[in-house]
């Protein structure tokens, strides 16, 4: 059965009769796992009210660009007058137009931004789909027609429309899709394929060190940003294998889960796991150090001093780097300052083929328009560690790639799409070298 486990799904309805059906659509969407949140058109509350769709969404309904704004209860990463189309682009895996109306397939064609709906599809990053519903004769108009065309060049997912009888009365092209084939499909998109046949190895989370049977030291990462890498590369068609630090998370799905607690676990687990992995992605916050003797019983307050001595854990991306066949080697860089020089040491001292930098803490120089240390409200970073969004920007031997800030899921997805592009381009480099 098609599943949107976890997924956020923005679903526009737009004017038609066949809005009729959104409040099942939403129904649908929900029983397969998304989180739905609304937004609609004006004339699109002329044939379904705000009510019934906050009713079966559980969430307040989305309708007017310079209206009071409901974007409090969205994960905001600046202010909290946050512009709506904006948090509300930055939210959502997916935007899902249904029904689309012919007007408003024109009005993406000319990148309108003259509403709500009109302008977060212009400020989304993930996939947008669009859901036609109209007359057949409208259906068949050669100015619809080169719409969707236009639209599918720039990659948008036309869904439908189905055949039979309209609400006019005549019988023809044009029906909106079924909700439950509308919910197939958006679960769908996320079927990429992009890496079909690959083997994947992820790390993800903390490590602990030992102090005495009782302490230890760690760090704050949580462990999101893996877990949401090991599902969109599962997503993505590659058989994954995630190693896991101590984390709170359950078990991504369709996802091999090994728990381990030290970064010598960690380091041990990925050189047994490692035989036969095409693509090995370091995103773990591994101890750099760990305690030279864990003491055998719990360590009692006496001085008012305590001294610990610390000895260097194993490298796992160096180690994985210097195998005589390497795979495909991402890693992470998590830092509070100089994040690009640092990065780009971190890519040619571990002989990466690519890195993802994000700014973590709260430290405000050297990142310029990265840093934005604390969202509104939230006594946590707005990106990286604790948090549910992340901003990254990518590193190889050519260049740097920025990612636009979102959700870690939506991030997820989009760095497995670049890392399949550069995959895919090593692999026919060989075979025509």
């Amino acid at each position: 059965m098609a599943t949107l486990t976890n997924k956020r799904i923005l679903l526009g309805v737009t004017g038609g009769i066949a809005a009729y059906k959104t409040p099942d659509l939403v129904r649908r969407l929900r029983e397969a796992g998304a989180e739905v949140r609304c937004v609609m058109t004006r004339a699109a509350r002329e044939f379904v009210t705000p009510l019934t769709l906050h009713a079966v969404s559980d969430h307040p309904v989305y309708t007017d660009l310079f209206g009071a704004s409901a974007t409090r209860e969205l994960p905001t990463t600046s202010t909290d007058n946050a512009m709506e189309h904006i948090a509300l682009a930055r939210w959502a895996d997916v935007v899902l137009i249904a029904p689309a109306s012919a007007d408003f397939l024109a009005r993406l064609v000319h990148g309108r931004a003259d509403d709500l709906l009109a302008s977060l599809c212009l400020a989304a990053a993930g996939p947008l789909a669009v859901a036609p519903a109209m007359n057949r004769q409208m259906w068949a108009q050669p100015a619809t027609q080169s719409n969707l065309t236009v639209l599918r060049e720039r990659g948008v997912r036309i869904l439908g429309p189905g055949d039979g009888s309209q609400a006019c009365g005549e019988t023809g092209s044009g029906r909106m899709l079924e909700p439950h084939e509308l919910t197939a499909l958006c679960a769908g998109l996320f079927e990429t394929g992009e890496l079909d046949g690959l083997n994947v190895l992820i790390t993800a989370g903390p490590t602990w060190e030992a102090i005495d049977p009782v302490r230890g030291i760690t760090n704050r990462s949580s462990g999101k940003m893996g877990y949401a890498l090991a599902a969109a590369a599962a997503e993505a068609g590659a058989r994954v294998t995630l190693i896991s630090g101590p984390t709170a998370l359950s078990d991504p799905d369709r996802v091999r889960t090994l728990r381990v607690t030290s970064a010598q676990d960690m380091h041990d687990a990925v050189h047994r796991e490692i035989s036969g992995i095409h693509i090995f992605i370091g995103v773990a916050a591994v101890a750099d150090y760990r305690p030279s003797r864990i003491a055998a019983h719990k360590i009692k307050k006496t001085g008012e001093h305590l001294n610990l001595e610390f000895e260097r854990t194993p490298d796992i991306l160096a180690s994985v780097a210097a195998l005589p066949h390497p795979p495909f080697m991402v890693g992470f860089a998590a830092e509070t300052e100089n994040l690009e020089a640092n990065a780009r040491a971190k890519l040619l001292d571990k002989k990466l083929d690519l890195v993802a930098a994000n700014p973590v803490g709260d430290a405000g120089a050297g990142f310029g328009d990265w840093t934005e240390p604390r969202a509104v409200g939230q006594g946590r970073p707005a990106y990286g560690f604790e948090s549910d969004t992340n901003r990254l920007i990518l590193l190889d031997r050519t260049g740097t790639t920025p990612l636009p800030a979102g959700t870690k899921p939506a991030l997820a997805r989009l760095l497995v799409h670049e890392i399949a592009l550069r995959v895919r381009a090593a692999q026919s480099s060989r075979r025509t070298g």
